[in-house]
Protein backbone atom coordinates (compact mmCIF):
# COMPACT_ATOMS: atom_id res chain seq x y z
CA UNK A 1 0.00 0.00 0.00
CA UNK A 2 2.82 2.24 0.96
CA UNK A 3 4.93 1.46 -2.12
CA UNK A 4 1.03 2.76 -4.28
CA UNK A 5 1.07 5.48 -2.49
CA UNK A 6 4.92 6.23 -3.44
CA UNK A 7 4.11 5.68 -7.14
CA UNK A 8 1.03 7.76 -7.09
CA UNK A 9 3.14 10.54 -5.62
CA UNK A 10 6.12 10.39 -7.76
CA UNK A 11 3.42 10.28 -10.73
CA UNK A 12 2.11 13.51 -9.00
CA UNK A 13 5.57 15.03 -9.03
CA UNK A 14 6.46 13.95 -12.88
CA UNK A 15 2.82 15.67 -13.88
CA UNK A 16 3.60 18.86 -12.11
CA UNK A 17 7.04 19.03 -13.71
CA UNK A 18 5.77 18.45 -17.53
CA UNK A 19 5.64 22.26 -19.10
CA UNK A 20 4.39 21.03 -22.78
CA UNK A 21 0.92 19.89 -22.05
CA UNK A 22 -2.56 19.60 -24.67
CA UNK A 23 -3.87 22.77 -22.99
CA UNK A 24 -0.55 24.33 -23.06
CA UNK A 25 -0.11 24.29 -26.64
CA UNK A 26 -3.61 25.35 -27.52
CA UNK A 27 -2.89 28.53 -25.68
CA UNK A 28 0.11 28.85 -27.46
CA UNK A 29 -1.65 28.32 -30.74
CA UNK A 30 -4.35 31.20 -29.98
CA UNK A 31 -1.83 33.16 -29.07
CA UNK A 32 0.36 32.76 -32.55
CA UNK A 33 -2.97 32.85 -34.34
CA UNK A 34 -3.81 36.52 -32.53
CA UNK A 35 -0.74 37.57 -33.19
CA UNK A 36 -0.50 37.12 -36.76
CA UNK A 37 -3.44 39.81 -37.26
CA UNK A 38 -1.58 42.06 -34.16
CA UNK A 39 1.39 41.82 -36.66
CA UNK A 40 -0.29 42.10 -39.82
CA UNK A 41 -1.48 45.73 -38.60
CA UNK A 42 1.83 46.54 -37.62
CA UNK A 43 3.12 48.04 -41.25
CA UNK A 44 -1.03 48.38 -42.67
CA UNK A 45 -2.18 50.80 -39.98
CA UNK A 46 0.91 53.57 -40.74
CA UNK A 47 0.33 53.34 -44.42
CA UNK A 48 -3.32 53.64 -43.80
CA UNK A 49 -3.27 56.90 -42.02
CA UNK A 50 -0.61 58.78 -44.55
CA UNK A 51 -2.12 57.27 -47.85
CA UNK A 52 -6.00 57.40 -47.52
CA UNK A 53 -6.66 59.33 -44.31
CA UNK A 54 -3.47 61.60 -45.59
CA UNK A 55 -1.94 62.48 -42.08
CA UNK A 56 1.26 62.56 -40.57
CA UNK A 57 3.69 60.72 -38.70
CA UNK A 58 2.59 62.70 -35.22
CA UNK A 59 -0.92 61.31 -36.66
CA UNK A 60 0.63 57.55 -37.33
CA UNK A 61 1.97 57.60 -33.70
CA UNK A 62 -1.58 58.28 -32.10
CA UNK A 63 -3.19 55.37 -34.67
CA UNK A 64 -0.51 52.98 -33.64
CA UNK A 65 -0.78 53.91 -29.60
CA UNK A 66 -4.38 54.33 -29.51
CA UNK A 67 -5.41 51.13 -28.51
CA UNK A 68 -2.96 51.45 -25.51
CA UNK A 69 -5.51 53.73 -24.10
CA UNK A 70 -8.07 51.29 -23.58
CA UNK A 71 -6.29 48.63 -22.71
CA UNK A 72 -3.81 50.51 -19.79
CA UNK A 73 -7.14 51.52 -18.10
CA UNK A 74 -8.60 48.14 -18.51
CA UNK A 75 -6.03 45.44 -17.61
CA UNK A 76 -6.09 45.47 -14.26
CA UNK A 77 -10.23 44.87 -13.62
CA UNK A 78 -9.70 42.44 -16.58
CA UNK A 79 -6.59 40.63 -14.36
CA UNK A 80 -9.43 40.23 -11.38
CA UNK A 81 -12.05 39.04 -13.46
CA UNK A 82 -9.70 36.15 -14.64
CA UNK A 83 -8.79 35.33 -11.33
CA UNK A 84 -12.46 35.07 -10.34
CA UNK A 85 -14.35 33.83 -13.71
CA UNK A 86 -11.33 31.87 -15.68
CA UNK A 87 -8.91 32.58 -18.50
CA UNK A 88 -10.87 30.89 -21.02
CA UNK A 89 -13.70 33.69 -21.32
CA UNK A 90 -11.09 36.31 -21.59
CA UNK A 91 -9.37 34.67 -24.45
CA UNK A 92 -12.79 34.13 -26.32
CA UNK A 93 -14.21 37.46 -25.64
CA UNK A 94 -11.07 39.73 -26.14
CA UNK A 95 -10.60 37.53 -29.38
CA UNK A 96 -13.56 38.53 -30.91
CA UNK A 97 -14.04 41.55 -29.94
CA UNK A 98 -10.46 42.47 -31.40
CA UNK A 99 -11.55 41.00 -34.67
CA UNK A 100 -14.69 42.93 -34.96
CA UNK A 101 -13.33 46.02 -34.77
CA UNK A 102 -10.46 45.05 -36.88
CA UNK A 103 -12.78 43.36 -39.95
CA UNK A 104 -14.83 46.85 -39.08
CA UNK A 105 -11.82 48.69 -40.63
CA UNK A 106 -13.11 47.80 -43.90
CA UNK A 107 -15.69 50.34 -43.43
CA UNK A 108 -13.47 53.28 -42.40
CA UNK A 109 -12.86 56.20 -44.16
CA UNK A 110 -11.75 59.13 -41.25
CA UNK A 111 -9.54 59.71 -38.73
CA UNK A 112 -11.43 60.04 -35.36
CA UNK A 113 -13.71 56.50 -36.98
CA UNK A 114 -10.39 54.47 -36.94
CA UNK A 115 -9.34 56.18 -33.73
CA UNK A 116 -12.20 54.69 -32.00
CA UNK A 117 -11.85 51.51 -33.47
CA UNK A 118 -7.92 51.43 -32.42
CA UNK A 119 -9.27 52.19 -28.75
CA UNK A 120 -12.28 48.78 -29.18
CA UNK A 121 -9.40 46.99 -30.02
CA UNK A 122 -7.63 47.98 -27.25
CA UNK A 123 -9.99 46.46 -24.61
CA UNK A 124 -9.85 43.34 -26.59
CA UNK A 125 -6.26 42.96 -26.48
CA UNK A 126 -6.10 43.63 -22.61
CA UNK A 127 -8.78 40.64 -22.17
CA UNK A 128 -6.50 38.08 -24.57
CA UNK A 129 -3.19 38.52 -23.34
CA UNK A 130 -4.07 38.61 -19.30
CA UNK A 131 -6.02 35.48 -20.00
CA UNK A 132 -3.83 33.94 -22.10
CA UNK A 133 -0.78 34.91 -20.17
CA UNK A 134 -2.35 33.97 -16.66
CA UNK A 135 -3.48 30.40 -18.26
CA UNK A 136 0.65 29.64 -18.93
CA UNK A 137 1.97 30.61 -15.63
CA UNK A 138 -0.98 28.33 -14.09
CA UNK A 139 0.52 25.48 -16.39
CA UNK A 140 3.57 26.16 -15.44
CA UNK A 141 6.00 24.50 -12.94
CA UNK A 142 7.33 27.25 -10.36
CA UNK A 143 11.04 25.84 -11.35
CA UNK A 144 10.35 26.73 -15.36
CA UNK A 145 8.67 29.78 -14.86
CA UNK A 146 10.86 31.53 -17.22
CA UNK A 147 11.08 28.69 -19.37
CA UNK A 148 7.45 28.46 -19.70
CA UNK A 149 7.20 32.34 -20.35
CA UNK A 150 10.21 32.10 -23.19
CA UNK A 151 8.38 29.31 -25.06
CA UNK A 152 4.82 31.47 -24.87
CA UNK A 153 6.39 34.25 -26.50
CA UNK A 154 7.42 31.92 -28.65
CA UNK A 155 4.19 31.83 -30.18
CA UNK A 156 3.91 35.56 -29.53
CA UNK A 157 6.97 36.51 -31.69
CA UNK A 158 5.98 33.94 -34.10
CA UNK A 159 2.93 35.88 -34.94
CA UNK A 160 4.82 38.77 -34.87
CA UNK A 161 7.29 37.86 -37.36
CA UNK A 162 4.19 36.00 -39.77
CA UNK A 163 2.46 39.05 -39.37
CA UNK A 164 4.34 41.99 -41.28
CA UNK A 165 5.47 39.48 -43.88
CA UNK A 166 1.98 38.00 -44.07
CA UNK A 167 -0.09 41.80 -43.82
CA UNK A 168 2.91 43.59 -46.02
CA UNK A 169 2.20 40.77 -49.12
CA UNK A 170 -1.53 40.88 -49.12
CA UNK A 171 -0.80 44.92 -48.86
CA UNK A 172 0.56 44.92 -51.90
CA UNK A 173 0.62 49.26 -52.61
CA UNK A 174 -3.03 49.85 -51.31
CA UNK A 175 -5.16 47.01 -50.79
CA UNK A 176 -6.55 47.60 -47.44
CA UNK A 177 -9.07 45.89 -47.65
CA UNK A 178 -7.48 42.26 -48.38
CA UNK A 179 -5.04 43.30 -45.35
CA UNK A 180 -7.73 43.97 -42.90
CA UNK A 181 -9.57 41.34 -43.90
CA UNK A 182 -6.88 38.80 -43.77
CA UNK A 183 -5.86 40.37 -40.42
CA UNK A 184 -9.39 39.53 -38.96
CA UNK A 185 -9.34 36.13 -40.25
CA UNK A 186 -6.07 35.07 -37.84
CA UNK A 187 -8.21 36.61 -34.77
CA UNK A 188 -11.20 34.96 -35.17
CA UNK A 189 -9.15 31.69 -35.47
CA UNK A 190 -7.78 32.37 -32.32
CA UNK A 191 -11.30 32.88 -31.05
CA UNK A 192 -12.01 28.87 -32.15
CA UNK A 193 -8.48 27.64 -30.71
CA UNK A 194 -10.11 29.45 -27.64
CA UNK A 195 -13.01 27.66 -27.34
CA UNK A 196 -11.13 24.07 -26.17
CA UNK A 197 -9.67 25.88 -23.83
CA UNK A 198 -10.27 24.43 -20.54
CA UNK A 199 -10.29 26.69 -17.27
CA UNK A 200 -6.52 26.47 -16.32
CA UNK A 201 -6.79 28.09 -12.63
CA UNK A 202 -5.12 26.09 -10.01
CA UNK A 203 -7.05 24.20 -7.64
CA UNK A 204 -7.18 26.13 -3.24
CA UNK A 205 -8.41 25.06 -0.27
CA UNK A 206 -11.64 26.46 0.65
CA UNK A 207 -10.34 27.24 4.09
CA UNK A 208 -7.29 29.27 2.59
CA UNK A 209 -7.40 33.07 3.87
CA UNK A 210 -7.85 35.23 0.73
CA UNK A 211 -6.02 38.30 0.62
CA UNK A 212 -8.19 41.55 -0.10
CA UNK A 213 -9.39 42.21 -3.84
CA UNK A 214 -6.85 44.61 -5.73
CA UNK A 215 -7.43 46.28 -8.62
CA UNK A 216 -3.25 47.13 -8.41
CA UNK A 217 -1.25 44.84 -7.46
CA UNK A 218 1.83 45.59 -6.00
CA UNK A 219 3.89 42.72 -7.10
CA UNK A 220 3.49 44.00 -10.41
CA UNK A 221 4.84 47.95 -9.96
CA UNK A 222 8.25 47.59 -9.62
CA UNK A 223 8.92 45.12 -12.58
CA UNK A 224 6.62 46.78 -14.70
CA UNK A 225 7.97 50.20 -14.38
CA UNK A 226 10.69 48.61 -15.52
CA UNK A 227 9.09 46.80 -18.36
CA UNK A 228 8.09 50.44 -19.95
CA UNK A 229 11.56 51.70 -20.31
CA UNK A 230 12.02 49.12 -22.54
CA UNK A 231 8.61 48.60 -24.49
CA UNK A 232 8.99 52.66 -25.01
CA UNK A 233 11.54 51.77 -27.62
CA UNK A 234 9.55 48.79 -28.97
CA UNK A 235 6.65 51.21 -29.30
CA UNK A 236 8.85 53.15 -31.25
CA UNK A 237 10.45 50.68 -33.52
CA UNK A 238 6.89 49.43 -34.26
CA UNK A 239 5.66 53.23 -35.02
CA UNK A 240 8.55 54.55 -37.61
CA UNK A 241 10.30 51.27 -39.15
CA UNK A 242 7.56 51.12 -41.64
CA UNK A 243 8.32 54.69 -42.49
CA UNK A 244 11.74 54.87 -41.86
CA UNK A 245 12.98 52.24 -44.08
CA UNK A 246 10.89 53.93 -47.04
CA UNK A 247 13.23 57.11 -45.60
CA UNK A 248 16.27 54.60 -46.17
CA UNK A 249 15.50 54.01 -49.94
CA UNK A 250 14.37 50.40 -49.13
CA UNK A 251 11.27 48.76 -50.66
CA UNK A 252 9.50 48.21 -47.34
CA UNK A 253 9.81 47.08 -43.54
CA UNK A 254 9.04 43.49 -43.43
CA UNK A 255 12.39 42.22 -43.76
CA UNK A 256 13.72 44.22 -41.31
CA UNK A 257 10.48 42.90 -38.77
CA UNK A 258 11.21 39.41 -39.69
CA UNK A 259 14.72 39.94 -38.93
CA UNK A 260 13.97 41.50 -35.98
CA UNK A 261 11.23 38.52 -35.03
CA UNK A 262 13.19 35.91 -35.96
CA UNK A 263 16.17 36.89 -33.21
CA UNK A 264 13.96 37.09 -30.38
CA UNK A 265 12.53 33.53 -31.61
CA UNK A 266 16.01 32.20 -31.65
CA UNK A 267 16.69 33.11 -28.24
CA UNK A 268 13.55 32.34 -26.68
CA UNK A 269 13.68 28.85 -27.72
CA UNK A 270 17.70 28.18 -27.32
CA UNK A 271 17.60 30.47 -24.55
CA UNK A 272 14.08 29.82 -23.23
CA UNK A 273 15.90 28.76 -19.54
CA UNK A 274 18.65 31.90 -19.95
CA UNK A 275 15.80 33.63 -16.98
CA UNK A 276 15.73 30.84 -14.98
CA UNK A 277 19.54 29.69 -15.02
CA UNK A 278 21.20 32.92 -14.66
CA UNK A 279 18.89 34.76 -12.33
CA UNK A 280 16.20 37.36 -13.30
CA UNK A 281 17.41 40.07 -12.21
CA UNK A 282 21.09 40.07 -13.83
CA UNK A 283 19.03 38.79 -17.15
CA UNK A 284 16.98 41.91 -17.11
CA UNK A 285 20.10 44.53 -16.55
CA UNK A 286 21.21 42.74 -19.60
CA UNK A 287 18.22 42.97 -21.75
CA UNK A 288 18.24 46.49 -21.03
CA UNK A 289 21.62 47.45 -21.75
CA UNK A 290 20.81 45.30 -25.11
CA UNK A 291 17.74 47.56 -25.62
CA UNK A 292 19.53 50.84 -25.50
CA UNK A 293 22.65 49.93 -27.55
CA UNK A 294 20.21 49.21 -30.42
CA UNK A 295 18.66 52.03 -30.17
CA UNK A 296 21.25 54.00 -30.38
CA UNK A 297 22.55 52.44 -33.24
CA UNK A 298 19.68 52.63 -35.10
CA UNK A 299 19.27 56.32 -34.22
CA UNK A 300 23.32 57.33 -35.18
CA UNK A 301 23.73 55.14 -38.49
CA UNK A 302 21.04 56.50 -40.89
CA UNK A 303 21.74 53.19 -43.41
CA UNK A 304 20.14 50.19 -44.44
CA UNK A 305 22.70 48.26 -42.84
CA UNK A 306 22.93 50.37 -39.27
CA UNK A 307 18.93 50.13 -39.83
CA UNK A 308 19.89 46.05 -39.22
CA UNK A 309 22.49 45.60 -37.13
CA UNK A 310 20.48 48.25 -34.95
CA UNK A 311 17.55 45.93 -34.98
CA UNK A 312 19.08 42.81 -34.43
CA UNK A 313 21.08 44.07 -30.83
CA UNK A 314 17.76 45.54 -29.81
CA UNK A 315 15.73 42.17 -30.83
CA UNK A 316 17.98 40.52 -28.28
CA UNK A 317 17.49 43.01 -25.54
CA UNK A 318 13.59 42.46 -26.36
CA UNK A 319 13.78 38.76 -26.22
CA UNK A 320 15.15 38.30 -22.80
CA UNK A 321 13.32 41.63 -20.93
CA UNK A 322 9.39 40.28 -21.15
CA UNK A 323 9.98 36.72 -19.69
CA UNK A 324 12.27 38.04 -17.12
CA UNK A 325 10.47 40.92 -15.77
CA UNK A 326 7.77 39.26 -15.92
CA UNK A 327 8.79 35.71 -14.04
CA UNK A 328 10.07 38.44 -11.84
CA UNK A 329 6.82 40.08 -11.02
CA UNK A 330 5.06 36.46 -10.62
CA UNK A 331 7.46 35.09 -8.23
CA UNK A 332 6.30 37.50 -4.94
CA UNK A 333 2.70 37.10 -4.90
CA UNK A 334 0.29 33.59 -4.66
CA UNK A 335 -0.62 31.52 -7.08
CA UNK A 336 -4.61 32.37 -6.75
CA UNK A 337 -3.46 36.73 -7.86
CA UNK A 338 -1.81 35.57 -10.85
CA UNK A 339 -4.44 37.20 -12.85
CA UNK A 340 -4.06 40.49 -11.22
CA UNK A 341 -0.43 40.51 -11.25
CA UNK A 342 -0.19 39.76 -15.09
CA UNK A 343 -3.02 42.60 -15.44
CA UNK A 344 -0.87 45.44 -13.36
CA UNK A 345 2.26 44.12 -14.86
CA UNK A 346 1.07 44.27 -18.57
CA UNK A 347 -1.02 47.44 -18.26
CA UNK A 348 2.88 49.31 -17.98
CA UNK A 349 3.27 47.27 -21.52
CA UNK A 350 0.25 49.31 -22.63
CA UNK A 351 0.68 52.61 -21.26
CA UNK A 352 4.57 52.85 -22.24
CA UNK A 353 3.31 51.45 -26.31
CA UNK A 354 0.67 54.37 -26.40
CA UNK A 355 2.71 57.19 -24.88
CA UNK A 356 6.16 55.39 -26.60
CA UNK A 357 4.16 55.58 -30.29
CA UNK A 358 2.75 59.55 -29.24
CA UNK A 359 5.87 60.75 -28.01
CA UNK A 360 8.32 59.08 -30.86
CA UNK A 361 5.80 59.89 -33.42
CA UNK A 362 5.74 63.45 -32.40
CA UNK A 363 9.88 63.51 -32.47
CA UNK A 364 10.04 61.79 -35.33
CA UNK A 365 7.99 65.15 -37.09
CA UNK A 366 9.92 67.22 -35.08
CA UNK A 367 13.53 66.12 -34.91
CA UNK A 368 13.54 63.34 -37.29
CA UNK A 369 13.49 59.69 -37.15
CA UNK A 370 17.33 59.71 -35.45
CA UNK A 371 15.97 61.90 -32.56
CA UNK A 372 13.33 59.75 -32.11
CA UNK A 373 15.56 56.58 -31.69
CA UNK A 374 17.86 57.77 -29.64
CA UNK A 375 15.45 59.61 -27.41
CA UNK A 376 14.06 55.82 -26.98
CA UNK A 377 17.81 54.79 -25.73
CA UNK A 378 17.88 57.43 -23.59
CA UNK A 379 14.45 55.85 -21.77
CA UNK A 380 15.65 52.38 -21.97
CA UNK A 381 19.11 53.38 -20.29
CA UNK A 382 16.71 54.67 -17.77
CA UNK A 383 15.66 51.33 -16.73
CA UNK A 384 18.80 49.93 -17.10
CA UNK A 385 19.84 52.55 -14.57
CA UNK A 386 17.17 51.12 -12.05
CA UNK A 387 17.85 47.97 -12.27
CA UNK A 388 21.69 48.52 -11.12
CA UNK A 389 20.49 50.59 -7.78
CA UNK A 390 18.08 47.84 -7.41
CA UNK A 391 21.03 45.16 -7.44
CA UNK A 392 23.28 47.83 -5.24
CA UNK A 393 20.60 47.92 -2.65
CA UNK A 394 19.79 44.25 -2.93
CA UNK A 395 23.23 43.50 -1.86
CA UNK A 396 23.65 46.16 0.86
CA UNK A 397 20.27 44.56 2.28
CA UNK A 398 21.98 41.09 2.57
CA UNK A 399 25.10 42.62 4.00
CA UNK A 400 23.14 44.13 6.79
CA UNK A 401 21.18 41.30 7.50
CA UNK A 402 23.79 39.29 7.78
CA UNK A 403 25.64 41.84 10.02
CA UNK A 404 22.26 41.61 12.06
CA UNK A 405 22.84 38.18 12.41
CA UNK A 406 26.33 38.35 13.59
CA UNK A 407 25.18 40.35 16.25
CA UNK A 408 21.77 38.38 17.22
CA UNK A 409 23.52 35.26 17.77
CA UNK A 410 22.86 33.45 21.49
CA UNK A 411 25.47 33.28 24.01
CA UNK A 412 27.15 30.05 24.95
Amino acid sequence: MFLNREKKASKRGASQTRLVTPTFVLVTSATFAYFVSIGALIPTIPRFVEGPLGKGEAAVGFAVGAFSISAVLIRPFIGRLGDSKGRRILMIGGSALVGTSVLSLLFVHSFPALILLRLTTGFGEAAFYVGAASAINDLAPDERRGEALSLFSLALYGGLAVGPVLGESVLGTDNFSLAFGVAAAATFAATLIALSIPDTRPEFDPDEPVSAQRVVHPAGLLPGVILATSVWGLAGFNTLIPLYALQLGMSGSKVVFFTYSVIVLAFRSIGARIPDRLGTRRVARTALAFSTAGLVVMGVWAEPVGLFVGTAIFAIGQALAFPTLMALALSAAPARERGSVVGTFTAFFDLAFGLGALSTGWVAQNAGYEGAFLIAAAVAASGFGSMIFLAKRGEMKARHAERVEEYQEPFA
